[in-house]
């Protein structure tokens, strides 16, 4: 059975930084590309982030480009979301994904 599970998220203040982390089991981790996907209240889930199975390629929404970085550690079966320059718009409940499995999920609030 799949299991993602995230979790470093909080309250923090804009301009500010966190580290997302989710650890994968259940499967073979390091053969499986990973993604970060965010929901807004009252908004549809948008993708954040992809890394591929060796962590040598990733991808970012334009959205968050230049701010978010993924990185994984597949002897840990962990995979990373680093936030910096926080903005209140990224206010949202961030998820990892591998294929159509995705974690609960663990809250960034970015306010003053």
């Amino acid at each position: 059975e799949v299991q993602l599970m995230e979790s470093g998220g909080g309250l923090v203040q804009p301009g500010g930084s966190l580290r997302l982390s989710c650890v994968g089991s259940g499967f073979t981790f390091s053969s499986y590309p990973m993604r970060w996907f965010r929901q807004a209240p009252g908004r549809e889930f948008e993708w954040v982030s992809t890394i591929d199975s060796t962590g040598g390629s990733s991808s970012y929404a334009d959205s968050v480009k230049g701010r978010f970085t993924i990185s994984r550690d597949n002897a840990k079966n962990t995979v990373y979301l680093q936030l910096n320059s926080l903005k209140t718009e990224d206010t949202a409940i961030y998820y990892c994904w591998k294929g159509l499995d995705r974690g609960p999920g663990t809250q960034v609030t970015v306010s003053s």
